[in-house]
């Protein structure tokens, strides 16, 4: 997508949010309105913007929507087996040599699923629709906007801002996952380790703790995608110990 392409697109978005909350709030003025917008999350901004789509919602559209409100780029998440086996059939109908991991075939995969809401279909209905394509747990990634807690998953940066304070960086497939310290929480404090307290809360998760104790370190014994609840108790940690003891950085 060029520039201009972008531009528009962004633009586009946040004229649907206004244009669903001036429903929403009939008497609000534009400063008000433009202050609502402003305190929403992600989640809810791509709820508004879909309430307020008149067109056909298609598999580009949704990515457009992901990449500008989530910045994150579908085209480069691999499809989960589900998706795989519908890419592969829907790759026996293109041209002989195309790859049916292509950013375009998994955007007509989210075509054929769309399908079965007859053009009707919600933000929270795409986004588990997302979470069982790619497993992408947008509603999470949300909530972690934040949380100061910076995310790599599927390949690529899902979370990150200057100012947090610890990584979760998962591997290929989520098989595993690490947990240690930003630069700026080693700036701010003077530790280039995790504090003692969450690793050991980690650690009775089933996290290893590497030899300079910098890291804790998890990889499910089966090979086998982390399920998003441990996820959720190793994020419930972390932030557990931002609010207890590093809230003031």
């Amino acid at each position: 997508m060029n520039q201009a392409d972008a531009a528009y697109y962004s633009s586009d978005i946040a004229q649907g949010v206004i244009k669903t909350l001036t429903t929403e709030m009939p008497d609000a003025r534009p400063a008000e309105l433009e202050e609502r917008r402003s305190q929403m999350n992600k989640s809810q901004i791509m709820d508004a913007y879909f309430k307020s789509f008149r067109g056909e919602i298609t598999g580009d559209v949704i990515h457009k929507s992901i990449l500008h409100i989530f910045e994150i780029d579908l085209d480069a998440v691999s499809l989960l087996l589900d998706g795989e086996k519908e890419a592969l059939a829907a790759a026996q109908n293109t041209e002989a040599g195309t790859s049916p991991y292509s950013g375009s075939l998994a955007r007509a995969v989210m075509d054929s699923r769309l399908t079965v809401y007859g053009g009707l279909i919600t933000g929270p209905e795409i986004r588990s629709m997302l979470n069982q394509m790619f497993g992408v747990n947008l509603d999470a990634i949300s909530s972690l906007e934040k949380a100061r807690i910076s995310l790599f998953s599927k390949d690529q940066w899902i979370v990150q801002h200057e100012h947090d304070l610890f990584v979760v960086y998962t591997g290929e497939g989520d098989v595993d996952v690490k947990v240690y310290p930003t630069s700026y929480f080693v700036e701010q404090t003077g530790q280039n380790e995790l504090p003692a307290e969450l690793r050991h809360i980690l650690q009775s998760l089933g996290y290893q703790l590497d030899a300079n104790q910098k890291t804790c370190y998890y990889a499910d014994p089966d090979g086998q995608a982390v399920p998003d609840a441990f996820k959720g108790q190793t994020m419930g940690a972390i932030m557990a110990a931002i609010r207890s003891d590093y809230a003031h950085l």
